[in-house]
């Protein structure tokens, strides 16, 4: 179910400058957000990793980690990083936005592709991860979800969000980050990520691309984990039979369990697939695949995730004193073999590796079928199998198979990311306890839930933003300009315009009238009475401050505006008016009998203006005779006293 309309961050601004108007995928570390930058304004993605999250350092450093390596990778197969913050408890990426879809979405639509199709995804995403390798960065988590392929056709790869450097080991005490059915063997065993991992990543993609179908797959990651370690992904032509056999050695180099038996990073592959693609003729290119042949996943299963360390055992040791991940010099100095690529190994199955009893017993451990339990509760409990992503039909038999009835009516639920028929959810949910022949109710996706824009213009604005959620849309940012043609309070227009049909609980932004412009009159100097009856007269509207001020207006006569004269205002906007207490009255200072300079200098520091009335007797007198105003009186601040001088 699209649950936008309960996100608190959609019709939000973030960091004071990107406006978020809806959310587009939800990840096990971060959710992303279709938003707008209102500074440059252009739509963009921002990932904004989930607030519990935020407050583990390890966590954050990783994060902004990816803003700075991606922010290095100028190459058009690279989804471009724009900017990283903070705000509040919010961490964030501003991305490039790319209008279209993941290679997950056309795995489930289409199931296996044709190898022309299937290499047309693989080049560029190894054109963009040898540009991360020769750049000293391993993506560590090359999978359907992070391939994005765009409305114009264009590949791009996603989320370097657990890049690392090439000549960085890593070992997190515990645990490993990845998604279980692209992970190396190494990554399992020992936490080692240099370029061959994506190397291996990209073989496991390959295949399903081929076949529709995950090589590995099993009911928990314990499972799957034991099937990377020892088994070797199996030929695609064994699923798809007619597959040329190019194919099938490709991605048994690519995925093979030893890394040194790998190509040394994504140019090297790279050489390899161009190499099979010339050997391939028009009819083995564009061979279409059975129709039966699609991609059954869980979901769960493609969730990067933090994976416990007891689901994996101690290797046999891998050689780690291989230079082919010494550092980008060596990377570098590798690219002048690519004008004769490696040639593809044989297909040869890699010895069982020891440590098989461990792996066995951590994976019963974290299935929780330890044998004395198992005993115990035989013929009485068994657990809901992961049905996610399933047809109806598809999990209702599964159900079966697992001793479990199907609820007889299933429920069904809007969803952004399923397909319309398959499962999104299941009550009990995957993996419960449950009694056997229990039953258990199917949600079945009905697709993504959308809805037309309705047409506001002319409606008041609280109007507008009911009728939106009465749609299932959600009020957006709201702004303003004048207009001569919509009444003040009504909307104009929307964004997106009306009849376009968008997701439920997609913001609506809302432009709103101001009305039509008014200009503001000068009114200091009137009389409230007059003052307030001439901009009610424009269509204004008048407030009196509390606070009075001392001017050379008389007093109660208009000493200030806010707006000022000649300002544009809306029709029924508020002018502020602030009344005159006359001016400020001052004590004149006695200056009778002092000289003109001293009289003139007293005066003037006590704030007023001074004027010499001299007369005839006077032209050649330095003495004042009198004042116009007497010492000790009060007059107007800055008014003019007039001395007689004899």
């Amino acid at each position: 179910m699209d649950t936008t309309l309960q996100d608190p961050l959609v019709g939000q601004v973030l960091d004071g400058r990107y406006r978020v108007d809806a959310r587009i995928a939800v990840g096990g570390m971060a959710t992303v957000y279709r938003a707008l930058d209102t500074r440059l304004d252009r739509v963009l993605a921002l990932k904004v990793m989930h607030p519990a999250l935020a407050a583990d350092g390890s966590f954050v450093e990783r994060f902004i980690r990816e803003a700075k390596s991606v922010a290095r990778l100028a190459h058009p197969n690279v989804v471009q990083v724009f900017d990283q913050g903070t705000d509040g408890s919010y961490v964030y990426l501003a991305m490039e936005y790319v209008a279209g879809c993941t290679l997950r979405d056309v795995l489930r639509e289409r199931g296996a592709l044709q190898p022309r199709a299937a290499l047309d995804i693989l080049e560029p995403v190894l054109a963009a991860l040898g540009a991360a390798h020769r750049a000293g960065f391993v993506h560590r988590d090359m999978k359907p979800e992070n391939v994005l392929i765009g409305d114009d056709g264009r590949v791009k790869v996603a989320d370097f969000g657990l890049v690392r450097a090439v000549d960085t080991v890593t070992n997190t005490t515990g645990t490993l980050l990845g998604t279980v059915s692209y992970l190396a063997p190494e990554q399992i065993e020992n936490g080692v990520a240099d370029p061959r991992v994506d190397v291996y990543a990209c073989g496991v993609v390959f295949y399903e691309m081929l076949t529709g179908e995950k090589p590995h797959d099993g009911d928990s990651a314990a499972v799957v984990l034991y099937k990377h370690l020892h088994e070797d992904v199996p030929p695609p032509s064994a699923v798809v039979p007619g597959l040329p056999h190019q194919l099938d050695e490709l991605v048994a180099s690519a995925t093979a369990r030893t890394p040194d038996r790998r190509p040394y990073d994504a140019v090297a592959l790279l050489a390899q697939v161009r190499q099979v693609r010339g050997m391939l003729g028009a009819e083995q290119l564009d061979a279409e695949p059975p129709q039966a042949i699609t991609s059954g996943h869980t979901n769960a299963e493609d969730r990067t995730s933090v994976i416990p360390r007891a689901l994996t055992v101690r290797p046999l040791p891998v050689n780690e004193e291989h230079d082919d991940v010494a550092g980008q010099d060596a990377l570098f100095n590798r690219t002048s073999r690519l004008e004769s690529p490696p040639p593809l190994p044989p297909r040869r199955r890699s010895r069982p590796r020891r440590g098989l009893v461990t792996v066995i017993a951590a994976v019963l451990l974290v299935l929780g079928v330890g044998a004395g339990v198992w005993y115990i509760n035989s013929g009485q409990f068994t657990h809901v199998p992961a049905v996610l992503g399933q047809t109806e039909a598809k999990a209702k038999s599964r159900l079966e198979a697992a001793g479990l009835e199907a609820a007889g009516k299933s429920k069904h639920d809007y969803s952004d990311t399923v397909k319309r028929g398959m499962v999104i959810g299941t009550d009990p949910k995957p993996g419960s306890r449950i009694r056997d022949h229990d039953t258990v109710t199917l949600t079945i996706s009905d697709g993504p839930e959308t809805v037309r824009v309705p047409d506001l213009g002319g409606v008041r604005l609280d109007e507008a933003r009911n009728r939106l959620r009465k749609d299932g849309l959600a009020p957006g940012m709201v702004t303003r300009e004048f207009s001569d043609e919509v009444a003040r309070g009504s909307v104009i227009g929307t964004e997106p315009d009306a009849g376009t049909t968008r997701h439920a609980g997609s913001a609506i932004a809302l432009l709103v009238s101001k009305g039509s412009p008014v200009d503001v009159p000068d009114v200091t100097g009137e009389s409230l009475e007059d003052a307030r009856a001439d901009l009610e007269e424009a269509g204004l509207t008048v407030e009196v401050a509390a606070e009075q001020i001392n001017s050379d207006d008389d007093k109660g006569e208009v000493a200030r505006q806010t707006p000022e004269e000649g300002t544009e205002a809306a029709e029924g906007d508020t002018v502020t008016l602030t009344l005159s207490k006359g001016p400020e009255m001052i004590e004149v200072p006695d200056v009778v009998g002092d000289s003109v300079d001293d009289a003139t200098s007293a005066l003037q520091n006590a704030g007023f203006e001074v004027d010499e009335d001299r007369g005839l007797l006077g032209l050649f007198g330095d003495t004042v005779k009198s004042q116009s105003v007497e010492g000790g009186e009060t007059a107007p601040k800055g008014s003019t006293i007039s001395i007689k001088i004899r």
